[in-house]
């Protein structure tokens, strides 16, 4: 029986996403709505299918995952330790920090314990796993990722009149303090900070006066998206506490637990541990448990580290290395007549970006086009065929 396996995945439209990238990519008519994310992987709440038999590939690899994910993997995660997924980010996403695997189990614990149901909207924790994820921008890619070095911060403080007031907090009480100020403190006191400073960057913002590289630009996005009611967002704050970071088209960010960020423009490949636990921190109108953000946000300076990926011994594949045990992801770029050969160690996924190739299994051949993806069990010895000049993405356990 062949390892390899045509899948097709999941849509995923939430309101921040773009309407064209992810229809173009899978060859769809686009509607009238967002398409956020493409989803490739055994979630429960929108596992992918195996085309040739319609089934869930959850259920597909539950029916024997120790043939399909291998033993040490199967014996390790249980599941499909990953999610792949397709981003096309046209509105900012909620600033966000994932627990550890430890506090991830505890919190998951204690609020089934309490008898919080998992769809209710004031649950954190949906699952007991741990969140890490890294992603690889498919074009110019905006996000904001961890805490500015501490001299910046006092300058971006001092330079934004209306903030002037916090620089003595965070001189006296650290990261800590000054984020736990701002996110505790009335929403009277964060009109009177906030209401100031928006009618100021909001002109030049719609004047196109400002750049990405200043907080002033995502300030005034962030209030024209998540303020229409009038109530100021207390994310606005993070905007200017954070890393305002770019990266460019084929490199690299990885984001561990208690990392505040947040994808505010773009598209990328990313890939996570299996879950979907989130502890928000603004911008956003879904539940925001502050006493709980609190204790998970990595309250010290952190020096954003682009990754570029490391290219293997045979010029195709060039692999983002992270600390995370549950998933590597590779970029492999063909020329036509390449020819990529591997051997799985434990179960991948690829898409194909762009180009057409042929996979070859065992006695099965697979055309792939731009798009189009598949599942490969463990221990397959596999060759990609290049008709094109191709771009795939791979996800697999380390």
């Amino acid at each position: 029986m062949s390892k390899l396996h045509s899948i097709k995945g999941n849509i995923q439209n939430y309101a921040w996403g773009g309407q064209k990238y992810i229809p173009n990519l899978l060859g769809i008519p686009s509607e009238d709505k967002p398409y956020a994310e493409y989803w490739l992987g055994a979630h429960v709440n929108a596992p992918a299918v195996l085309t040739s038999t319609n089934t869930d590939l959850n259920e597909f690899i539950d029916d024997n995952p120790k043939e399909k994910l291998g033993a040490a993997i199967a014996s390790k995660f249980g599941r499909l330790p990953f999610l792949f997924k397709v981003l096309d980010v046209n509105d900012m996403l909620s600033i966000q920090v994932h627990p550890t695997k430890t506090e991830a189990e505890k919190g998951f614990a204690r609020e089934n314990k309490l008898g919080i149901p998992i769809t209710a909207p004031n649950r954190n924790y949906k699952d007991d796993n741990h969140k890490p994820e890294i992603m690889v921008a498919l074009s110019e890619f905006w996000l904001l990722h961890g805490f500015l070095a501490e001299a910046k911060l006092k300058e971006i403080l001092t330079n934004t009149v209306e903030l002037q007031g916090l620089i003595s907090i965070f001189e006296k009480s650290g990261y800590q303090g000054l984020y736990q100020a701002v996110m505790e403190e009335s929403d009277e006191q964060t009109e009177k900070v906030l209401r100031p400073l928006v009618e100021r960057v909001l002109p030049l913002y719609e004047a196109g006066k400002l750049d990405k590289t200043s907080a002033d630009y995502w300030a005034a996005k962030a209030y024209k998206t998540f303020c229409q009611n009038g109530k100021l967002d207390k994310g606005i704050y993070s905007i200017y506490f954070f890393n305002i970071v770019k990266v460019n088209s084929g490199e690299a960010v990885f984001q561990d637990a208690g990392i505040p960020h947040a994808y505010m423009e773009g598209q990328n490949m990313e890939l996570m541990a299996n879950s979907d636990n989130v502890l928000r921190g603004g911008l956003t109108p879904k539940h925001v448990d502050v006493p709980e953000l609190l204790k998970h946000v990595a309250f010290e300076e952190t020096h954003p580290n682009i990754m570029k990926g490391e290219l293997q011994a045979d010029g195709l594949e060039r692999i983002y290395k992270s600390q995370a045990p549950d998933f590597e992801l590779s970029k492999i770029d063909l020329r036509t007549g390449d020819v990529y050969s591997h051997l799985s160690t434990t179960s991948e996924i690829i898409i194909v970006l762009d180009g057409e190739v042929t996979m070859i299994e065992s006695n099965k051949k697979l055309r792939r086009a731009r798009g189009e993806s598949v599942f490969i069990a463990s221990d397959a010895e596999y060759k990609i065929k290049a008709a094109s000049t191709a771009i795939l993405y791979k996800a697999t356990a380390p």
